[in-house]
């Protein structure tokens, strides 16, 4: 059911939240010119005062989301207020963290295999399919080049600089032959890829794995693939449990960080924010739109079908929960179901545009932010990592973040550069999910329009 729309001043605690905002920050302001004494104390207070009524409307509103935001703004007031103290708090985000890492290889490996054996119909399917992955690969690619073109413009994380004993425990590893590099894609021992944190390898071994097992004989298939279904779904709602102690860990994190670097790291963040939202227009318009007029399809109805599975991928951060209203506004505008059927979910696994840029773009944020240089053939490896692992991971709220710490574990990134992406994560992740669902909306119509299944002019919604 959707809620009416509120606004701020009719809602006491949200206007009273506002208004003691305004209030601080005016105090502060002329206090600084001088003009009247405003002590620190007070001016704490008043800006708790405005934490608490937030934490009072997120609780009676029951968001999530809104939690987050508390945390990062209760985390840097403390980490501002009390930064002796403050510190001692980042075990919190490390807790969170460690819950992350813990899902990364089961997550990876269930929806790889059901992306690949669940598929083993395909040539049935024949150019449809064929058509449909290629067009998918291509347009993640691009959104990966655009997110890594973007963050080397903007520079974004250039400037944090990350406590001296931080970086220096988290240098990459040593420069590596090519064949070396090759050999130590393919996992000896999966089992110790997974301890070790080798996210590529992990991903080798389960795209083979899929593999073999579509070429398994379906009786024989099924209980493998039931399996992989159920690991998957069972660490879809893991995610879940663990993303409610996110505010918790944003608090401990941002009061860790602004603790160590003060208010100035928040102005990096800002830059990052941003880069990403330019970039996705960037990639909307000049991508996706082209691709849309190249096609032929008619802007008008098109919009007016993908406007509320949008608007429900931004609300929740979920490219699943927009599945089913955005399959059945493609069938509403002319797009034949045998397509959509296979087109949208295989989108899913195959066609997380939003996703690949913004995960491009946060890696080398990181690497910034850390003060490591990285060699344009680092980078390609962790693009190559970056998009194999990415697979199938729209269908839970802040699914990339999982993708993220795995990789920058891998390339030895520290893991406070993971806390300041924290920081803004649930910002970006609206976004970018977002651009997933209209992506995956815009490959259905364009691979009806390539069979020949699409009317000339889409049939208006009923």
């Amino acid at each position: 059911m959707s809620h009416p729309t509120e606004s701020p001043v009719k809602n006491p605690l949200l206007a009273a939240f506002f208004v003691a905002c305004a209030i601080a920050a005016a105090l502060a302001l002329i206090s600084h010119a001088a003009k009247v004494h405003v002590t620190p104390m007070a001016l704490a207070a008043l800006r708790w005062l405005a934490i608490i009524l937030l934490a009072s409307y997120a609780t009676a509103r029951r968001s999530l989301t809104l939690w987050i935001f508390v945390g990062l703004l209760a985390g840097a007031e403390f980490g501002h207020d009390a930064p002796a103290t403050a510190v001692k708090f980042q075990i919190l985000g490390s807790i969170f963290l460690r819950l992350i890492e813990v899902i990364i290889a089961p997550l990876l490996f269930g929806t790889l295999v059901i992306g690949i054996a669940s598929h083993a119909e395909l040539k049935k399917v024949g150019r449809m399919a064929l058509k449909a992955l290629i067009f998918f690969e291509i347009l993640s690619t691009i959104a990966l080049i655009i997110g890594l073109i973007a963050i080397h413009v903007s520079r974004a994380g250039v400037g944090v600089n990350l406590p001296r004993d931080v970086s220096a425990q988290s240098a990459p590893a040593s420069k590596q032959t090519a064949s070396q590099f090759i050999l130590n894609v393919f996992p000896t021992n999966i089992a110790k890829s997974v301890a070790d944190n080798q996210i590529l390898q992990v991903v080798i071994f389960s795209i083979l794995f899929g593999i073999a097992l579509a070429l398994v004989k379906e009786s024989k298939r099924r209980p493998m693939v039931s399996f992989a279904e159920s690991l998957s779904e069972t660490m879809f709602k893991f995610t879940n449990l663990v993303m409610y102690f996110a505010p918790v860990g944003v608090f401990g994190a941002i009061a860790y960080t602004i603790a160590h670097l003060g208010f100035s790291v928040m102005l990096p963040l800002l830059k990052l924010l941003a880069t990403l939202y330019v970039a996705l227009a960037v990639f909307v318009l000049f991508v996706l739109l082209p691709i849309a007029l190249f096609v032929r399809i008619p802007l008008r109805q098109f919009l007016r079908a993908i406007a509320e599975p949008a608007t429900i991928a931004f609300g929740t951060s979920s490219s699943e929960a927009a599945l089913p209203i955005a399959m059945e506004h493609m069938e509403e505008i002319g797009v034949p179901r045998a397509i959509v059927a296979f087109v949208m979910p295989t989108g899913y696994s195959f066609n997380l545009t939003g996703s690949s840029l913004y995960l491009s773009l946060a890696l080398i944020f990181m690497a910034q932010a850390s003060g490591i240089h990285l060699t344009v053939g680092q980078e390609s490896v962790m693009m190559l990592t970056l998009m194999l692992s990415s697979k199938g991971l729209a269908g839970v709220p802040r699914a990339a973040f999982v993708i993220i710490l795995g990789a920058a574990a891998s390339f030895h990134l520290p893991m406070e550069s993971v806390y300041l992406l924290l920081a803004v994560d649930p910002l970006m992740d609206m976004v970018r999910t977002t651009v997933n669902v209209v992506g995956n909306c815009l490959a259905t119509v364009v691979v009806a329009r390539w069979e020949g299944d699409l009317p000339a002019s889409l049939p208006a919604r009923s």
